[in-house]
């Protein structure tokens, strides 16, 4: 969210309005917040609409159960929360929204190389090499880069210097996560036979 634009003075308290008023607007409030920002709201960020003695944490709770049975619900997720519709609903989106743009069409191959950076990070384009015994292409980096789920990370402290990839928020935002501490345990996967013990 934007922190620099001046915003008009906002009454916070509600003291004019009685304590079960108060807690519904406040409610409303972080719904309408939530609605309308494209990534993740952080507790700071929510506090500033809300009165000093309010607790963030329980109003997104109370405005989470207010969402039971509805399409969508509210996720925790890269520090924040947000709005995300319930993945019950993902085929009926997809056969009926156009949602081209928001889908990260990614294969197999692309979600691994996200997996190595995201428990090896920062790596190397070289450290990647190693995981997966070739080459990863600057294009894969390149599109995983314009998708805005990896970045540069600080550069390796070796001659030369190259780049290390990071992941990012949108990373988390994409796959779920609140926090990379949220990736599943590695030997997990392996044992499930998602990964390779690469990773």
């Amino acid at each position: 969210m934007a922190k620099d634009r001046r915003a008009p003075e906002l009454d916070r308290e509600l003291a004019d309005l009685p304590p079960e008023l108060r807690w519904g607007e406040w409610m409303r409030r972080i719904e309408a917040v939530l609605f309308a920002s494209s990534a993740p709201v952080a507790r700071e960020d929510l506090a500033r609409i809300v009165g000093q003695g309010a607790s963030v944490d329980l109003l997104v709770e109370d405005l989470s159960a207010d969402l039971e049975g509805r399409a969508f619900e509210i996720a925790q997720v890269g520090g924040g929360w947000m709005f995300q519709t319930r993945t019950v609903y993902a085929p009926a989106i997809r056969a009926a929204a156009d949602v081209g743009d928001q889908l990260l069409d990614l294969n197999e191959f692309d979600v691994a190389v996200l997996a190595a950076i995201a428990y090896h990070q920062p790596i190397t384009r070289d450290g990647l090499k190693e995981v997966f015994g070739k080459e990863i292409s600057r294009d894969l980096i390149g599109r995983l880069h314009a998708r805005e789920l990896i970045g540069t990370g600080p550069r390796a402290p070796r001659r030369g210097a190259p780049y290390t990839f990071v992941t990012t928020e949108q990373f988390l935002v994409a796959f779920g996560l609140e926090s990379l501490r949220d990736l599943p345990d590695r030997e997990q996967l392996e044992d499930a036979g998602v990964a390779a013990e690469a990773l």
